[in-house]
């Protein structure tokens, strides 16, 4: 399944399901925990699918011997759960006459929890379905029917999307409730990308629906590493989304435990120095936390509390230096940490400022990257990304920070709403890999893009074929249509020909005999394998110089397009006889729908072509010699006097990257000729102006005389 098709599978749920809400009267708050219960079900059973005859065969072979286990056991080992045959979702949707969906639903989800340990019991939801059915009665149901659109073979990742579609529109529905439990999975993904949590135990206080501890495992598979080598760790004060976030630990067989607690007042893990990785997206900028309940706590005053002046007051300024506190604590002496904060704790005054610079005395404090505005649903303003490392304290670097501005780099989604593509993510990642000596794994990256380069263009003369040789057919066949329709003409369409020469422009309209694709044999033979920096420029270059020919012969296809459904629309209004079926023979009704199918396919693969180049020429041109360097507008290594002196302990990019300058390289000459150019143009537009308005005028007072 491709973006596109999974684009359209998940707006088509989305629609399905919430015109149902509506219908019902249902809230969103009361709805979408069930219905993410559903599509839960329904993943379920797709992964079950996969493994069921591995489990089947398992129990049988081993059965009567000294091997032999239940079948609950034998599925738990292969997909992390069972399912019995009332808890799959074929016997959901085809119910004995007698038997409601809700209480279906409801025993579904009880034996599914029936076979799994204590922490995966009562994570299910069972009981709103009953209020939901109130409602309506043949909305589970329908509901069931949509969710059984998503793919049998629809992979994990195809059921992550959905799922993650889905919490992020409740979250929009609900506003700031629906924002507690969903953090955007790209802001997620660069987190895991940048902390690597290859191995050991992860923390997230603050997990919300576990969307952290998924992209963990997510980053896993992707690199071909066991499940079994993480442990996760969680907390969260909200019970509902603990259940999700134990949903989302059950159906990606992620081992770990969630705990339903208030971060600033237990400690259920005992986090203290105990974590390899820890990730988060913590509540900013909370002030109702009460010194009393932290002050003799290790997590949150090892460096300080960020407490008011006031000796009355007994409340923490706001809970931002908790947070980071507890995080930074909360790490072993090798841990990274990445989480999310609000911009402000970046330059925090006072206590927050003793706060900050121990930390960063003490060499803890690896990246910090500013992040673009709306990449949140429930929060507007730009955050920053803080990196740690426990580690780099013991290293060389331990006086240098590296700061990363990141606002100019998003994706926008709507009016409201931006994100970062993966390749936008891979792009600001390999920074952070370049400034800890990596540039094996930017060429690794650079060679990733080359293949995706080579794939496209590749693609690219067959496009072009196949549009050029429609474009000659459609003209044929128009031509052939114009000389057997002369004896079938009345004298008015005659006339109107006459008038409009249309016979004479389509017999003049021409379409080169033969396509010139221009070679691409400079990007086909490159080996992409072959991973040095300066091979890699080149294919850069060549495949810039190969697209530029491409596209000069495009333009010319697109221009005879245009020439042609131009003709094509005239002659469907002037030259085709009424109810003559030669018109439809020669397949000219639908001609124009063909060309612009066909246009689009040439059209995607180039913009395709280019945007590889441009993920190549974006990395390659900032870091030419595969070595991490300062880029103004975009990052810096600080050391220490930079930092401490200069900066006095402001952890925020912009003060270090700068800011670019554009420079379009015009002399002082050319710049007066353009001004006087686009003057001129200007001047022209104007009189024409005044011409149309004295036209528009002097008609007006016609029809008033």
């Amino acid at each position: 399944m491709n973006s596109e098709q999974l684009k359209k599978l998940e707006d088509d749920l989305w629609d399905s399901a919430n015109t149902l809400r509506a219908y019902g009267g249902i809230k969103a708050a009361d709805y979408a925990v069930p219905v993410l219960g559903l599509i839960f079900l329904r993943f379920a059973d797709n992964k079950y699918r996969l493994v069921e005859s591995e489990i089947i065969n398992s129990f049988e072979r081993d059965k009567g011997s000294r091997m032999e286990r239940s079948m609950e056991e034998i599925a738990i080992e292969k997909c992390g759960f069972y399912l019995p045959p009332e808890a799959r979702y074929d016997y959901l949707l085809d119910l004995p006459g007698d038997k409601k969906a809700a209480q279906a639903i409801k025993e579904a989800m009880e034996l599914i929890e029936k076979s799994q340990d204590t922490k995966f019991q009562g994570i299910l939801p069972k009981d709103a379905y009953f209020n939901i059915e109130a409602k309506k009665s043949d909305i589970l149901t329908e509901l069931l029917r949509t969710f059984s659109d998503i793919p049998e073979d629809a992979s994990g990742d195809v059921f992550g999307k959905i799922y993650e579609y889905f919490l992020g529109k409740f979250a929009l529905s609900e506003g700031q409730k629906g924002g507690e439990f969903f953090t955007p999975t790209s802001v997620v993904r660069f987190i895991v990308e940048a902390i690597e949590p290859y191995k050991g135990k992860i923390f997230d206080p603050a997990c919300g629906s576990g969307g952290m501890f998924v992209q963990s495992a997510k980053f896993l598979q992707e690199v071909n590493h066991d499940l079994s080598d993480i442990y996760v760790h969680g907390q969260e004060f909200m019970g509902e989304t603990v259940r999700l976030a134990k949903m989302n630990l059950l159906v990606n067989n992620i081992r770990g435990e969630i705990a339903e607690v208030n971060s600033y007042e237990a400690n259920p893990f005992e986090s203290y120095g105990k974590f390899d990785y820890v990730m988060a997206n913590p509540p900013f900028n909370v002030k109702t936390v009460k010194a009393s309940t932290v002050k003799a706590d290790k997590r949150f005053n090892h460096y300080g509390l960020s407490k008011t002046k006031s000796k009355k007051d007994d409340k923490i300024t706001d809970a931002n230096y908790l947070w980071i506190s507890l995080f930074a604590t909360s790490l072993n002496e090798t841990g990274r940490a990445g989480f999310v904060m609000a911009n402000s704790a970046s330059d925090g005054r006072n206590a927050e400022y003793e706060i900050r610079k121990k930390m960063v005395d003490r060499g803890i404090v690896d990246c910090m990257v500013t992040m673009p505005s709306n990449m949140f649903y429930t929060v507007t303003l730009p955050a920053t990304l803080w990196f740690l490392d426990k580690g780099k304290a013991q290293m060389d670097c331990k006086d240098k920070i590296l700061f990363i501005d990141a606002r100019d780099t998003y994706r926008q989604i709507d009016r409201a709403h931006r994100e970062w593509t993966e390749e936008h993510i891979q792009n600001l990642v390999s920074i952070v890999r370049l400034y800890r000596g990596e540039t094996d794994r930017y060429l690794e990256l650079i060679a990733h893009y080359i293949q995706a380069a080579k794939d496209t263009v590749s693609q690219i003369p067959d496009t072009m074929q196949s549009f050029h040789s429609l474009l000659t057919a459609t003209l044929s066949n128009l031509k052939t249509y114009e000389e057997q329709s002369q004896e079938k003409r009345t004298d008015t369409q005659k006339t109107n020909l006459d008038k409009s020469q249309l016979v004479e422009r389509i017999s003049q309209l021409t379409i080169q005999e033969t396509l010139e694709v221009p070679p691409t044999s400079a990007v086909d033979s490159f080996d992409e394998s072959r991973q040095d920096n300066a091979q890699q420029k080149q294919f850069t270059r060549n495949l810039k110089g190969i697209i530029d020919s491409i596209e000069s012969v495009s333009f010319q296809l697109n221009s005879d397009k245009t020439a042609l459904i131009e003709l094509l629309k005239e002659s469907d209004k002037q030259l085709k006889v009424r109810n003559d079926k030669g018109w439809n023979d020669l397949e000219l009704n639908k001609a124009e729908k063909e060309l612009s199918d066909a246009q689009d396919i040439m059209k995607k693969s180039l913009e395709t072509g280019n945007y590889w180049y441009d993920q190549l020429s974006w990395l390659q041109s900032k870091f030419p010699d595969a070595q991490y360097a300062d880029v103004v507008g975009l990052c810096k290594v600080a050391d220490h006097e930079e930092y401490a002196e200069e900066q006095d302990y402001s952890l925020n990019a912009g003060r270090y990257v700068g800011v670019v300058i554009e420079d379009d390289n015009t002399t002082e000459e050319e710049f007066r000729k353009k001004i006087f150019t686009q003057k001129q143009s200007f001047v022209d537009l104007c009189q024409d102006a005044m011409h149309l308005e004295k036209i528009v005028i002097d008609n007006l007072s016609e029809l008033i005389i």
